[in-house]
């Protein structure tokens, strides 16, 4: 699994929520190889809400959730970058 996360050190303590989703337009080729991309919006909690309703409203977002700041995919196949939110 390729992970990148774009957050510096303090955000990582101040964007503590990711709203993740799984690419359906980039799983399974590219980075991700055969497996799933995954891509993720660290943001501080109070966003959270906003971003999630940004994301849900992608045409290419497939099972978006909302996961704690030290998320990590499984240790499979594929490719998962963290962006950083801010309003």
């Amino acid at each position: 699994m390729i992970f990148v996360d774009d957050r510096t050190p303090e955000q990582r303590k101040t964007h503590t929520i990711i709203v993740l989703m799984t690419d359906t337009f980039l799983s399974g080729w590219g980075q991700a190889g055969k497996g799933p991309s995954y891509a993720g919006w660290a943001c501080r909690p109070e966003l959270a809400d906003r971003i999630e309703q940004r994301i849900r409203a992608r045409s290419d977002a497939k099972r978006v959730r909302v996961v704690l700041g030290n998320y990590r995919p499984p240790a499979i196949e594929g490719h998962c970058h963290i962006y950083v939110a801010d309003d």
